[in-house]
């Protein structure tokens, strides 16, 4: 997306950032556009077709900084918007801490943007037609929406989406890096009602290849989990044993990633404030950031400041092994910098026994199983969080009954002491690489 003419432009508008009074520059130039059809009961609700520009300017001009964008990429437009940004710059309090990053920590492999192979060239051939009738078969509208005894399915939301991502990064110290990226996605909602009462569900798969999600399986796995919320009430309030559900597991993994960031740190904001180096966590827990792994969407060879990824510890058999220091918190607090935050987080247990759901639930016996959050929030000085959550309650390693109205309530630092189990079953789609999870004595109220 992003051609030779547009590099070049940069290279010659970063020259003129220096000549023009700026001592260091930086540019990262982001391209996109994106396809979807939406449907809505079994049929076409809305075709869109998106295109996006951006380019972002970092200043540094005699030892101040100043960040700006732009949507307008053509020389004497750059000139002049450059030419604006630096005068604006030359008015802003310096500030010694901030800087480009040093030319040893950048990425120096990122060359072509498709390294890890996340660009499907068949994303090209895909006409508007093909698209259409993707989102049509993915529907299960028709097939499902007088089959049900108990429930009748009062509505279907649908929506197929394919896009591209390009984004290139160059800094006057030498930086050039560039990472392409494709993204294929379906997610659908359902609702039904049963008895007078409405339950909703949803479920979504995405790949950055072309084929790989399973579209129809989506519908009918979102119709599945709206069936299964039929007669769901709140359970009795108490302790219990939590199972929770890898598509929401990122929930209690999220805070602690964010209790270690720099600015947290900085702010005195954490509740995992001295803890590198300490064994704040269970010998089961381990947490990598693996941010490399061809074919999988989110995965990066660079961050927003061009340092070059890696695989790292986190967490190591409970002992924090890492904080996450970009250079201007490292530049505050005099401490040496790392990555600026975790790209593709993944939790595994140690030793590695390769559980599932199923192992989890007869581990625990009973408890309750979460499938959804529903509000809530946490606080990040102390780790303390209040979350409204939605599930099953499990007796002798089987579901009962659906549970809804709950509240689940506790400490992360807690919550972790009591983790009984980690299994293998974390979605590549996401983010996070985040599996189903066990905890004992979890404080539910309904």
């Amino acid at each position: 997306m992003i051609d030779n003419r547009e590099i070049t432009l940069l290279e010659q508008m970063l020259e003129y950032a220096r000549k023009s009074g700026a001592q260091k520059a930086k540019m990262t130039l982001s391209k996109s556009n994106e396809d979807l059809v939406a449907t809505l009961n079994g049929e076409v609700d809305k075709v869109t077709h998106c295109e996006d520009r951006s380019l972002s300017l970092a200043l540094y001009v005699d030892g101040k900084f100043g960040s700006f964008s732009t949507n307008k990429i053509e020389g004497n437009s750059l000139k002049t918007f450059i030419d604006k940004a630096i005068a604006v710059v030359k008015m802003i309090e310096a500030d010694d801490c901030r800087d480009l990053t040093e030319p040893e920590r950048q990425c120096k492999d990122a060359i072509t943007g498709n390294e890890l192979g996340l660009v499907d060239p068949h994303r090209d051939e895909i006409t508007p037609q093909q698209r259409i009738a993707m989102a049509l078969e993915a529907s299960v509208y028709n097939e499902y929406s007088s089959a049900g005894e108990d429930y009748e399915l009062i509505s279907e939301e649908g929506e197929y989406s394919d896009s591209i991502y390009d984004t290139i990064v160059m800094d006057t110290n030498g930086l050039r890096c560039r990472h392409s990226e494709c993204s294929f996605d379906y997610g659908v909602e359902v609702t039904i009602e049963s008895d007078g009462q409405k339950y909703s569900s949803y479920w979504w798969d995405s790949s950055s290849q072309y084929g790989a999600i399973d579209a129809r399986g989506c519908g009918v796995k979102a119709l599945k989990r709206a069936i299964s919320n039929i007669g769901s009430d709140p359970a009795p309030s108490g302790k219990y044993n939590l199972v929770l559900d890898s598509e929401v597991a990122a929930k209690v993994v999220s805070p602690i990633i964010r209790a270690l960031n720099g600015y947290s740190l900085q702010q005195n904001n954490s509740f995992l404030m001295d803890s590198l180096g300490k064994k704040i966590f269970p010998e089961g827990m381990t947490l990598l950031d693996v941010p490399r792994i061809p074919g999988q969407t989110c995965s990066k060879y660079f961050d927003s400041e061009g340092v070059a990824t890696q695989d790292a510890a986190i967490i190591d058999r409970g002992e924090v092994k890492q904080y996450f220091i970009n250079g201007y918190i490292s530049r505050k607090l005099g401490i040496a910098p790392t990555i600026e935050d975790a790209t593709r987080p993944k939790l595994m247990s140690w030793p590695e026994v390769g559980l599932k759901l199923d192992d989890l639930m007869r581990m625990c016996g009973s408890g309750i199983y979460v499938t959804a959050f529903n509000g809530g929030n946490s606080n990040s000085a102390t780790g303390d969080f209040s979350y409204g959550v939605e599930g099953f309650i499990f007796e002798d390693g089987h579901i009962v009954r659906p549970v809804s109205e709950m509240l689940m309530t506790g400490n992360f630092i807690t919550l972790w002491q009591n983790l009984i189990a980690v299994a293998d079953d974390a979605r590549t789609c996401l983010s996070k690489l985040i599996p189903t999870l066990a905890f004992s004595n979890v404080d539910f109220s309904g």
